[in-house]
């Protein structure tokens, strides 16, 4: 359940819940803008992990800001950086699963970055590991075993 205290809309509180998330995953979000997304998957995977990126240096102080609770339990982690240009830290764990929510490299707006982008996901995710898009009801899988 996603606790009251984070303000999440409705659109992405449908997102959230249409993952297939469950406890102790590590999941990679995607352009997390302030982080109400990110609060509420770091919520429902108890033990688990997320990273949630953006491009954007205001999204990421904005999103901290938002968030120091679920950072202070370790269970919540931002960075700047855009998906195209993510990789692992030396000794980082891969990812079970990534979601992106209006991201224009992964939505069609920008071909060339998208190939790029989905590459650098493959490598960070685990084999088998996921990636959801908006586009779907709520959410459309995009299939990743190609791009690795």
């Amino acid at each position: 359940m996603i606790p009251k205290q984070i303000r999440i809309s409705p659109r992405l509180e449908a997102v959230v819940k249409a993952l297939p998330l469950r406890p102790g995953m590590r999941v990679l979000e995607i352009g997390c803008g302030p982080g109400p997304a990110a609060r509420a998957v770091a919520h429902l995977i108890g033990e688990g992990h997320v990273l949630a990126i953006d491009r954007s240096e205001k999204a990421i102080v904005q999103a901290e800001r938002n968030a120091r609770e679920e950072i202070n339990f370790g269970h919540l982690e931002f960075r700047q950086v855009a998906i195209e240009d993510f990789e692992l830290e030396l000794g980082e764990e891969h990812f079970d699963l990534a979601f992106a929510i209006r991201v224009g490299a992964l939505d069609g707006r920008h071909p060339q970055v998208g190939q790029k982008a989905l590459r650098q996901i493959a490598k960070a995710l685990k084999p088998g590991g996921r990636l959801y898009i908006d586009g779907g009801n709520p959410l459309r899988e995009i299939a990743i075993a190609n791009y690795r």
